[in-house]
């Protein structure tokens, strides 16, 4: 309640909402903080599992990068073999002619010599004979023997040449026919292996294929979450934001409060200072005493002083006592005055007062001052909180104060509405 004509049972009820507003906000960033920590767990787990999916599937891809190569290298040592094949192929077909020719002369030959052999053996000693006694002389004789000889030595020597012509020649075919087979091996078992290892290929390209897709939806999922987190943390400086804003409006009313409260003052400064030099009388100062911000209050208007309580009870009893006289008084915003008018912490502060107390102007204030004790402790003359507003307990559970401008100044229940806090000041 601001002094000075601000309505300050509003302000005090507005700070209150914003406290509330505020604390409001502070729970819902304590929850959005609660999701986002959720969300980021879950985007740990998330991007954990891309990186296990990656990792196998990188694992599998190198699987098959290296399946590949020695697929590569065998159907490239299948073109050899195939290659290989061809060449021995020719090369058996042409040895094969050799053979074939080389069987045709050796039999063309051993043909000739049996022709020959059997044209100077054939008819016995007399024809031998006569070749060689067709000779003039003795040394044409031995001639003849020695040309019989060399022809039947030359026939020999031929047929052997040929024969062994015709063994290198299948020998040579043989040798051929056989590296023939070890390449028809190696070929077949190369075929064997390129089929092993086209099927090995597929099964991990298939695989390959199923971590893709595995990684997709991983990485899908962790985008979800990464989006959420996003989310809670744009909540998060939007809510931070707004506890900033509710804290500055927060601390700008409270200004707003302190300022008037230092207004109100001031102008009680003046008002007394401008008595003082319009040379009032004693009635008039024991109206100022009284609280009156007109000057009306005080035995001239029949209200006894706060000094005219000393000795009966304790101070706060005097107090509760003193206060009580003004019952039915009206409820002026921002007002002072006992008799005029005052709101409920001008009336509490002016009370006081006049008993030679300085406690704060303004409701809100009045909450930390003098010593807090529990409801259960009041005693008369203590002040009793609530949000936005305070009285002073009278006792037996009843408290005296400025209500309201319909009502003025009353006595209520005490628990008419929840006490935030009783500060005792004597």
């Amino acid at each position: 309640m601001l002094a000075g004509g601000t309505a300050r049972p509003a302000a005090a009820a507005s700070i209150s909402d914003l406290e509330r507003e505020k604390k409001a906000l502070e729970e819902q960033k304590k929850e959005a903080d609660a999701r986002r920590r959720q969300e980021q767990q879950n985007y740990n787990n998330a991007s954990g599992k891309v990186n296990s999916i990656q990792s196998e599937a990188d694992e599998v891809a190198g699987e098959i990068d290296e399946i590949d190569a020695a697929l590569v290298e065998t159907i490239a040592s299948v073109e050899m073999i195939e290659e290989e094949i061809t060449q021995k192929e020719d090369q058996i077909e042409e040895t094969t002619a050799q053979l074939e020719e080389a069987q045709a002369v050796e039999r063309q030959q051993y043909e000739a010599m049996k022709l020959r052999i059997k044209f100077l053996y054939e008819k016995g000693d007399t024809t031998y004979l006569e070749i060689i006694l067709s000779g003039k002389s003795f040394g044409d004789i031995m001639n003849k023997v020695e040309y019989v000889e060399k022809l039947y030595e030359y026939d020999r020597k031929v047929l052997g040449d040929y024969q062994q012509a015709r063994e290198a020649v299948e020998v040579l075919k043989q040798r051929l026919e056989e590296e023939m087979a070890e390449l028809e091996a190696q070929q077949h078992e190369l075929l064997e292996e390129q089929e092993s290892l086209e099927i090995i290929l597929e099964e991990k390209q298939a695989l390959y294929d199923d971590y893709e897709v595995q990684l997709a939806r991983a990485r899908q999922e962790a985008a979800i979450y990464k989006a959420n987190i996003k989310k809670q943390n744009d909540a998060i400086r939007k809510l931070e934001a707004e506890a900033a804003n509710k804290e500055s409006e927060i601390e700008a009313a409270r200004k707003a409060e302190e300022e008037a409260r230092r207004a109100q003052e001031l102008a009680l400064q003046r008002q007394a200072q401008e008595q003082s030099d319009g040379g009032q009388d004693s009635s008039s100062s024991d109206d100022s005493s009284s609280g009156g911000s007109s000057g009306s209050s005080g035995k001239s208007s029949g209200y006894a002083s706060a000094s005219s309580y000393s000795g009966s009870g304790g101070k706060g009893q005097q107090i509760a006592s003193y206060a009580c006289q003004f019952i039915g008084n009206p409820y002026v915003p921002g007002g002072t005055s006992l008799t005029e008018g005052a709101d409920c912490s001008g009336f509490v502060w002016r009370v006081y007062q006049d008993f030679g107390y300085s406690v704060p102007r303004t409701s809100y204030s009045l909450r930390s001052t003098g010593t807090g004790v529990s409801y259960s402790e009041a005693q008369p003359g203590d002040v009793i909180c609530y949000a936005g507003h305070v009285g002073i307990y009278i006792g037996n559970g009843q408290i005296v104060h400025a209500s309201t401008q319909r009502t003025g100044i009353k006595i209520t229940h005490a628990t008419y509405k929840e006490i935030l806090s009783v500060r005792r000041i004597v």
